[in-house]
């Protein structure tokens, strides 16, 4: 498990307003309020394919010191920057990814619909 709302205020969205996996955004389409479902989406629902050319092996002296696996960095080059997290570490080389750490993953939700608003009061 990688996350999860229950215990909390539950998640707001609007459907397919682009601020939710589009898979979730449309499961939830035609469901009544108070239903569950468990949901499998495939890569390209969820957070997309792995992108082997945003991933970066460089020196470890080129990252902090107290840097750990799974951390997230923004990385500056060429003008720009780049979100990325720390996929590996080694004594002389670190790799980091600009793939989000869960691309290229099957991923299984359990939904439930708890309320239906208008979208005028939706976040």
């Amino acid at each position: 498990m990688f996350g999860t709302s229950r215990g909390k205020d539950p998640i707001r969205f609007v459907v397919g307003g682009g601020e939710m996996l589009e898979g979730i955004s449309q499961a939830v389409v035609g469901m009544q309020v108070g239903e569950s479902k468990t949901l499998t989406l495939a890569p390209e629902q969820a957070f997309g394919p792995r992108d082997p050319g945003v991933e970066r092996r460089l020196p470890r002296t080129a990252l902090p010191e107290d840097v750990r696996v799974g951390d997230r960095l923004i990385a500056h080059g060429g003008g720009r920057q780049e979100r990325v997290w720390v996929r590996e570490l080694g004594e002389e080389f670190a790799v980091v990814d600009g793939n989000h750490p869960l691309a290229g993953l099957t991923l299984t939700f359990d939904i439930e619909l708890v309320s239906v608003q208008p979208s005028d009061q939706a976040p």
